[in-house]
C-alpha cells in the first residue's frame, strides 16, 4: 500500500510518499513545494494545488494522509493554512484518493511515542524508519513522511488489529475501537 504524506502550509507544504516493505518502510519521494518570492497568494495555493495533483497523479498512492489543523498563533496564519490545507484536499480528491487526517499530536506520538516530540525528534525518527541516511529537508518533507507513517502504523499497528465490535478488523484509528 504506497501512503502520500502532505504537511499542508502557505509558505512551504511537505510531501512524502512511502510504501511497507516487509517491517520497514520504503521511501518513494519527498520534497516541498513552494512558491517563487513575490508571489501572490492565490499564485501560492495555485502552485500546491497543481504541485500535488501532478504529484498524486505520477505516484499514483492507495492513500493520502494529511496533517490536521493545529491552534495557530493568530487567525491570519489559521486561515491561510486552512487554505493549503483546502487545496491539498481538493488535489486528493481531484485525483479520486481517499483522505485520512491525523492530528500533529497523534503523528508525534506515532513516529515518536511521545506527542509533544520536538521537529528534530521527529527528523531523526523519519531517517531511522525509513533507513535513510540523513534526515528529510526540509522539515516540511520529514512531517509530510511522519504523517504517511502515522497512517501506515495505525493500519498496520496494534490499533489497525483490533477487532471492532461488529467483528471488522480494519479499524482505522483508536476511536472507532470498541471492545
Amino acid at each position: 500500500m504506497r501512503i502520500f504524506g502532505i504537511d499542508p502550509g502557505s509558505e512551504r507544504t511537505g510531501y512524502g510518499c512511502i510504501e511497507p516493505a516487509g517491517s520497514a518502510h520504503r521511501l518513494i519521494i519527498c520534497g516541498a513545494l513552494s512558491a517563487p518570492p513575490g508571489a501572490t497568494f492565490p499564485e501560492k495555493l495555485m502552485l500546491i494545488h497543481a504541485g500535488l495533483k501532478g504529484l498524486l497523479e505520477r505516484h499514483r498512492p492507495e492513500c493520502v494522509a494529511v496533517e490536521d489543523i493545529f491552534h495557530a498563533r493568530n487567525v491570519r496564519s489559521a486561515l491561510k493554512l486552512g487554505h493549503a490545507r483546502g487545496v491539498a484536499l481538493l488535489a486528493a480528491c481531484e485525483c479520486g484518493v481517499p483522505v485520512v487526517e491525523y492530528s500533529p499530536a497523534v503523528v508525534k506520538r506515532s513516529v515518536v511515542g511521545y506527542g509533544r516530540a520536538e521537529k528534530r525528534q521527529v527528523q531523526e525518527m523519519i531517517k531511522l524508519l525509513l533507513g535513510l541516511d540523513r534526515v528529510p529537508s526540509p522539515h516540511d518533507a520529514a512531517d509530510a513522511l511522519a504523517v504517511a507513517v502515522c497512517h501506515l502504523h495505525t493500519i498496520s499497528g496494534p490499533v489497525g488489529r483490533l477487532t471492532a465490535a461488529d467483528g471488522r478488523t480494519s479499524v482505522r484509528s483508536w476511536r472507532q475501537y470498541q471492545p
